[in-house]
C-alpha cells in the first residue's frame, strides 16, 4: 500500500460524503414596460389640457404599483394607457399653444 492509502485507511471514510451543492439565484431581467411617470408629471404640470396629463399621471402611478407587486401584465396595461393619454395630452397641448399664438397674430393683422 502506498503511504496515502494507509493514511486514508487509518482515518476512515470522509465524514461528509455528500457532494457539494450550489445555489442558483434567478435574477429576473427588467423586460417590463416603463411606467412613464416623468412624462406624465411633465404633462400634468405643463400640458394639462382637459386633465389628460393628470389622468395619465394616475395611470402611471398605478402601473408602478402593479410592477412593485409583481403583476407585469397589469403594469403593461396601465403603462399602455398612460402612454396613449400622454401622447394625446402632448399633442393637444402643442396644438393649443400654437393656436394661442396664431389667432392673436391673425386678429391683429386683420385690424391693420
Amino acid at each position: 500500500m502506498l503511504k496515502e492509502e494507509q493514511e486514508v485507511a487509518a482515518l476512515g471514510a470522509p465524514h461528509n460524503a455528500t457532494p457539494p451543492t450550489s445555489t442558483m439565484i434567478h435574477i429576473r431581467s427588467e423586460t417590463s414596460e416603463p411606467d412613464r411617470v416623468v412624462w406624465s408629471l411633465f404633462n400634468t404640470l405643463f400640458m394639462n389640457s382637459c386633465c389628460l396629463g393628470f389622468i395619465a399621471f394616475a395611470y402611471s402611478v398605478k402601473s408602478r404599483d402593479r410592477k412593485m407587486v409583481g403583476d407585469l401584465t397589469g403594469a403593461r396595461a396601465y403603462a399602455s394607457s398612460a402612454k396613449c393619454l400622454n401622447v394625446w395630452a402632448l399633442v393637444s397641448g402643442i396644438v393649443m399653444t400654437i393656436l394661442l399664438i396664431i389667432i392673436p397674430v391673425l386678429v391683429l393683422q386683420a385690424y391693420q
